[in-house]
């Protein structure tokens, strides 16, 4: 039986207005990434520098297709145990305590060793069973009954050996348990894995992959996503903010603003009641959109002139 969220994948036009509803501004590229995804039925390798909107798409995909978001955050170090399962030892112990406790009627007048360590061998089976098992993140996914979207981010950050470890799954969506055997997911989730390039990704993962990089937005874009993430915005102030912003991208800063940064410098402009960009506002609110101190340092001579620019740029064409 196809699930229902199947048919909203219907096109590329209807995906762009599925994730517009759950208030995710989607260029073509990233809708035809996330149709295609679902139609080929392979992950998406979301790469970009940070705060573009790499995990947001996720969370609205999700959102909208009404799948629940199972979110694995990676870091060196990362391995099976945490990713995919691992046994409930504390459950284990008790349990082994029941049956120490319960060993003589266990193994009644068994008359030889062999036949004592049969019958035992017998039981330990059952402490590597369902019963014992605590499925993680990878698991769980594949377990969906409908299915999910699976979101593994900073895939770049965990170690290549476990990038290797997910190449059984992103292939046939299914892993082996030694224990329990082949877990194969019924209904194949929509797998996306975030990176921000800290090292390079091996040929292997890519090629499992559809690729898709989200860079900085251009001014026509970011205003959209400015209008629908912070709609208390007036249209005026909301120009004049993200020509400022697409000016300070062009200065030689140690970190670029990102659309992350300007949504939250957006939403401190409506908090503060602000009707246009003021020098001595901007210069005291200069820290939510940089997060170097150089920088800031960089951007306050020049703040007059850019305030200038971004207010000519605002000025809309008639």
């Amino acid at each position: 039986m196809t699930p229902a969220w199947h048919d909203r994948l219907c096109s590329i036009e209807a995906t762009e207005d599925g994730l517009q509803s759950a208030g995710y501004i989607a260029s073509r590229p990233i809708s035809t990434a996330v149709y295609l995804a679902h139609h080929l039925t392979k992950p998406i390798l979301v790469e970009g520098p940070a705060g573009v909107g790499k995990t947001e798409l996720a969370k609205a995909a999700a959102s909208w297709l009404g799948l629940g978001l199972i979110r694995m955050q990676c870091y060196e170090g990362l391995d099976e145990s945490k990713a995919l399962y691992e046994w409930k030892y504390g459950k284990q112990l008790l349990y082994t305590q029941i049956l120490k406790d319960r060993m003589g009627a266990l193994l009644g007048d068994e008359p030889g060793m062999d036949a004592a360590m049969r019958k035992l061998h017998g039981v330990s089976d059952l402490f590597f069973s369902e019963e014992f098992l605590e499925p993680r993140p990878l698991l769980k996914a594949l377990r969906e009954p409908q299915g999910a979207v699976l979101l593994i981010d900073e895939v770049d950050k965990a170690d290549q050996e476990f990038e290797a470890f997910l190449l059984e799954l992103l292939s046939d969506y299914q892993v082996s348990i030694p224990e329990i055997g082949t877990i194969k997911a019924k209904v194949a989730p929509i797998v996306m894995l975030t990176s921000n390039s800290m090292r390079d990704l091996g040929d292997a993962l890519k090629r499992r992959c559809l690729h898709l990089h989200i860079g900085l937005p251009d001014a026509r874009l970011e205003a959209r996503i400015i209008a629908s993430r912070v709609p208390g915005v007036e249209e005026g102030l909301r120009r004049q903010l993200v020509a400022f912003v697409q000016q300070l991208r062009t200065l030689d800063l140690k970190k670029l603003p990102s659309v992350s940064e300007t949504i939250d410098w957006a939403r401190v402009l409506v908090l503060l009641h602000s009707r246009q960009l003021e020098p001595e506002l901007v210069r005291s609110t200069l820290n939510v959109l940089l997060k170097f101190e150089s920088d800031i340092e960089t951007v306050e001579p020049q703040l007059g002139e850019l305030l200038q620019k971004s207010r000519r740029e605002a000025v809309p064409v008639r």
